[in-house]
């Protein structure tokens, strides 16, 4: 498994950040920003900016999750 989280740096709208992330929800939030053409910090303020009032790293990982399952739904 992925471990423990660990902090990691942002910079949300020109402000630093950390979120607490385990390995595998850190590397597949930095897929999904390569594949879409974003910096991880875009991506990082659009989720922020979404998230109502969960924290940070819970919106991350619920967007990281809900990506993986939208990408296993077969199209119709």
């Amino acid at each position: 498994m992925s471990g423990r989280p660990v902090k990691r740096s942002l910079t949300l709208r020109g402000h630093r950040s950390s979120v607490s992330l385990e390995d595998v929800f850190w590397q597949e939030f930095r897929r999904i920003a390569r594949a879409r053409g974003q910096p991880i910090n875009a991506l990082a303020a659009e989720i922020d900016a979404a998230r109502g009032d969960i924290g940070l790293a819970s919106a991350i990982r619920v967007f990281v999750l809900e990506q993986a399952l939208a990408r296993q739904t077969p199209s119709e």
